[in-house]
C-alpha cells in the first residue's frame, strides 16, 4: 500500500467516524482509534493523538452548525463542562490507585443498560414543558430548539444529577483515557430531560474543550503526526458537517437506535478489554 492509498483509506474512514460522531454526540474517537490501530497498524499513541485532533475538528465543525441552527444549549454545556473537567483531574489522580480493568467492566455494564433505556425511551417524555427546576431557572438553562415547523420549548431538570454524572464522565475519561461523549449524552438525555437532539448537539459542543487539553499533552510528547492527523482531521470535519445536515431532518427515534447500537458496541468492547486486561 502506497502513501496515497493509505491516506485515502484513512480519510474515508475518518469521514464515516465524523458523520457518526456528529449524529450521536460521541465524537469520532470511538471509531478512529480502533480503525487506525486494528486495521491500519498505527501505534496506539499516535492513533490517540490523531483521534484527539479529530475530536476537536468534530466539535468545531458540527458544533458551529448546531449553535447557529439553535440546537446546542451553550449555557448547559458551559455549566456541565466544569464538572467534566474537574472529574478528569480527579480521574487522573485516582488512576494510580484503582485498577482500570475493574472500572472498565462496571462502565461497560452501565453503558449497556443506558443503551437499552435510550432505545426504548419516548421523546415525548423529555420534550414536554415540565415543572421548572429552581437551579436551572436561576442559571437560565431552559431553552427551545427547532422541531418541524417551529420551535419546541423544553425545561432542564435535575441539574445536580446531571452535574454528578458529568463528573463521573470526567473521572472515566481520566481513568481509562476514553472520550466521555457517551455519558454526556446519557446525563443530559436521561437525567436532565433534554430532548435527544439537544443532548447530542450539546455534547458535540462540549467534547472539544476536553480534547483540546489532552491534545496539548500528546503534542508536547511528539505523538501528533501531521501526516496522519491531517487526513484524519479533514475526513472527520467533512463527516461532521454532513452529519449536522442529516440531523436536522432525521427522526429522533432513528437517532436513538443508532446511538444505542454504538453504545452497546462500545460497552461490549470495554467489558471485553476489562476481562482480558486490554485496559
Amino acid at each position: 500500500m502506497n502513501t496515497a492509498e493509505f491516506t485515502a483509506i484513512i480519510a474515508g474512514g475518518s469521514f464515516a467516524a465524523g458523520f457518526l460522531g456528529s449524529l450521536t454526540g460521541l465524537g469520532g474517537g470511538v471509531v478512529i482509534v480502533p480503525m487506525l490501530t486494528l486495521l491500519m497498524g498505527v501505534d496506539i499513541r499516535y492513533a490517540i493523538g490523531a483521534s484527539l485532533v479529530s475530536v476537536i475538528a468534530t466539535s468545531s465543525g458540527s458544533a458551529a452548525a448546531y449553535v447557529r441552527d439553535g440546537y446546542a444549549n451553550i449555557r448547559v454545556g458551559m455549566v456541565l463542562e466544569v464538572a467534566t473537567s474537574s472529574g478528569a483531574i480527579l480521574g487522573a489522580f485516582l488512576a494510580a490507585y484503582i485498577a482500570p480493568s475493574a472500572i472498565a467492566i462496571i462502565f461497560g455494564l452501565v453503558l449497556l443498560h443506558s443503551a437499552y433505556l435510550s432505545a426504548r425511551k419516548n421523546e415525548r417524555e423529555n420534550s414536554r414543558v415540565g415543572p421548572p427546576d429552581r437551579l436551572a431557572a436561576w442559571l437560565h438553562l431552559d431553552s427551545s430548539y427547532p422541531n418541524g415547523d417551529g420551535m419546541t420549548s423544553y425545561t432542564v431538570r435535575n441539574v445536580p444529577a446531571g452535574f454528578g454524572l458529568m463528573g463521573l464522565a470526567g473521572i472515566m475519561s481520566g481513568l481509562l483515557g476514553i472520550g466521555s461523549g457517551a455519558l454526556k449524552v446519557i446525563a443530559m438525555d436521561q437525567a436532565m430531560g433534554l430532548p435527544f437532539k439537544v443532548s447530542t448537539t450539546t455534547s458535540n459542543f462540549m467534547i472539544g474543550v476536553t480534547a483540546a487539553a489532552s491534545a496539548g499533552v500528546y503534542l508536547s510528547r511528539g505523538y501528533v503526526d501531521p501526516g496522519l492527523s491531517m487526513p484524519v482531521m479533514l475526513g472527520v470535519l467533512a463527516g461532521a458537517f454532513a452529519g449536522a445536515r442529516v440531523l436536522r431532518a432525521a427522526r429522533t427515534s432513528q437517532l436513538r437506535v443508532v446511538f444505542a447500537i454504538v453504545i452497546a458496541a462500545l460497552a461490549i468492547e470495554m467489558i471485553y478489554k476489562g476481562f482480558t486486561g486490554g485496559i
